[in-house]
C-alpha cells in the first residue's frame, strides 16, 4: 500500500489524525516545518510521545519531511520530491492558519490557506498525486443563513472574515485541478477539545469567552461563598444554536472516510445533529464557575444605555468572534450520515463542558493565555 502524505500534523486536528491513521495502520509521511526552536522531527516526536502514554502502547513512526507548504515545492528537495513520487499515493490536506483578519495576501491567513494549498496543489501535480483530500471548513458559505448543504460552495457568498474567505478560495483551487482524480472535501464546523478527555492545543472561539470569565474571578474579591456577580447584558436571546464537534469525532469520522475508497470523491459536513444553545453554554459555565450577573438582554441589548466596565472589556475581548453570534446556518451533513452512522457527533453536554473547562485550566489556556495588560489593569483597578 502506498504511504499518505499528510500535511499541518501539529494541529490539532493533525495530532488527532497521526493518532487515529496509525492506529489503523496507515503508513504516514508528514510534512513539518521547524518552528519555535525545534525541528520538524522533535515536534513530530513530541506528538507520538503523548499519544503513547495516552494509549499505554507504541506507534508506528511516520516518515518526516522538513518543509513548509508556504514556499514552492514545499520547501522540500529533488531527492525528498522523488521519493514522495515513489512512495506516496494520496495526500490529506489538514494544514491551515486560524488568523482571521488579513486582506494582505501575501500574509496570514492567506499564505497558509490559499498560497499553500496552491503549493500542495502543484506539489501533487509534480509528483504524479491524483488523489486529493482537503480539510476545508463548514464556514466556507460565509454568511449565508439557513440549511447549508454539502454539496453547495460558491453562491455569491460574503463572508466574515478573511479567514473564511480565504478557506474558501482554496477549496475551490482543488476543486477546479484538472489531474486530480479524485477530491474529498472534510467541512468541519466549530471544532472545541476531546470529549471524553478535554484535551486541546487551539484556543479559539468558545474558549476566549472562557477564559475570560475564568482570568476575570482571578482577578476580583469573591463574596464569602466563592460566588462572584457582576452585571453584563449579552446582546443574544439565548436560543442562538452554536456549531461545537469536538476534536476526537471529527478526528474518527475522517479516518473513517479516509479509510474507505467507496467513500471518496464527496464533501463532508462534519457538524452536530443536535447544536447547543448559547444559554445552555452560559448556564453550565456560570453554574461551574459560580458567577451569576448576565442576562440574555435580545441582539439590540447593547444599545440601551452606555455600557459598564465589564461590558466593555468582556466585548472588546471578543471582538473577533462577535460576527458569529447573532445567527449560524445549519449544514446538511446527509453524507457524512450515509458514510458514518454508527458515529454519531458527541452532544457537548454539562459533564463534557466541564471537562474542556479544567482541562484549559489546567494547560494554563496553552501557557499563552492572557488578557492583555490594558484589559488586566481595569480589572484590578475596578
Amino acid at each position: 500500500m502506498k504511504r499518505v502524505l499528510l500535511t499541518g500534523a501539529t494541529g490539532l486536528v493533525g495530532q488527532y489524525l497521526v493518532r487515529d491513521l496509525l492506529q489503523a495502520g496507515t503508513r504516514l509521511v508528514v510534512v513539518i516545518r521547524p518552528h519555535g526552536g525545534e525541528s520538524g522531527r522533535q515536534r513530530l516526536a513530541r506528538i507520538l510521545a503523548h499519544w503513547e502514554r495516552e494509549l499505554g502502547q507504541p506507534l508506528a513512526r511516520p516518515v518526516c519531511l522538513e518543509g513548509d507548504l508556504t514556499q514552492e515545492g514545499l520547501g522540500l528537495n529533488e531527492e525528498a520530491r522523488n521519493w514522495v513520487a515513489q512512495n506516496c499515493g494520496s495526500v490529506l490536506h489538514n494544514a491551515a492558519s486560524l488568523t482571521f483578519v488579513g486582506a494582505d495576501r501575501a500574509g496570514e491567513p492567506w499564505l497558509s490557506n490559499f498560497t499553500g494549498t496552491c503549493n500542495l496543489v502543484e506539489f501533487c501535480k509534480a509528483v504524479g498525486l491524483r488523489d486529493f483530500h482537503h480539510v476545508s471548513t463548514a464556514y466556507v458559505c460565509g454568511q449565508r443563513a439557513g440549511l447549508v448543504r454539502e454539496q453547495e460552495l460558491d453562491r455569491g457568498q460574503e463572508f466574515r472574515n478573511d479567514y473564511e474567505h480565504s478557506k474558501c478560495e482554496a477549496e475551490k483551487l482543488v476543486r477546479s485541478a484538472p489531474f486530480l482524480d479524485r477530491v474529498t472535501v472534510y467541512r468541519p464546523a466549530i471544532i472545541v477539545g476531546d470529549s471524553r478527555t478535554g484535551y486541546t492545543v487551539s484556543y479559539h472561539g468558545l474558549y476566549t469567552y472562557l477564559q475570560f470569565i475564568w482570568l476575570f474571578r482571578q482577578h476580583l474579591k469573591l463574596q464569602p461563598d466563592g460566588s462572584m456577580y457582576e452585571p453584563m447584558r449579552i446582546n443574544l436571546t439565548g436560543d442562538e444554536p452554536r456549531n461545537f464537534v469536538p476534536v476526537d469525532w471529527v478526528s474518527a469520522v475522517m479516518a473513517r472516510i479516509f479509510l474507505n475508497p467507496e467513500l471518496h470523491g464527496r464533501t463532508y459536513h462534519l457538524a452536530p445533529k443536535h447544536c447547543v444553545t448559547a444559554r445552555e453554554i452560559e448556564d453550565v459555565v456560570s453554574d461551574y464557575l459560580n458567577y451569576s450577573g448576565p442576562t440574555f438582554a435580545g441582539p439590540d441589548a447593547l444599545k440601551q444605555g452606555e455600557l459598564n466596565t465589564l461590558e466593555k472589556m468582556f466585548y472588546a475581548y471578543v471582538s473577533r468572534y462577535q460576527p458569529y453570534w447573532a445567527e449560524e446556518p445549519r449544514f446538511d451533513c446527509t453524507n457524512t450520515l450515509a458514510a458514518v452512522p454508527d458515529l454519531p457527533c458527541p452532544t457537548i453536554d454539562r459533564e463534557c463542558m466541564h471537562r474542556l473547562i479544567d482541562f484549559a485550566i489546567r494547560d494554563n489556556w496553552g501557557r499563552t493565555g492572557s488578557i492583555g495588560g490594558d484589559v488586566l489593569q481595569e480589572i484590578v483597578k475596578s
